[in-house]
């Protein structure tokens, strides 16, 4: 309860999830890609939960 953080459940290994994983991969590994965290969270339909204010 304390402490931890809720956690949204998304199975990553569907067909779909792998194919948005992996463009996000090709640029990363292209140097297209400049936030990775940022890409995948979008990828994945969540929100990012490094921002801070």
């Amino acid at each position: 309860m304390f402490g931890k953080k809720s956690q949204q459940s998304s199975d990553l290994t569907t067909p779909e999830s792998v194919k948005k994983s992996q463009a996000v991969y090709d640029r990363i590994t292209s140097g297209k890609c400049k936030d990775a965290t940022a890409e995948l969270d979008t990828a994945h339909g969540r929100s990012s939960k490094n921002k801070r204010g």
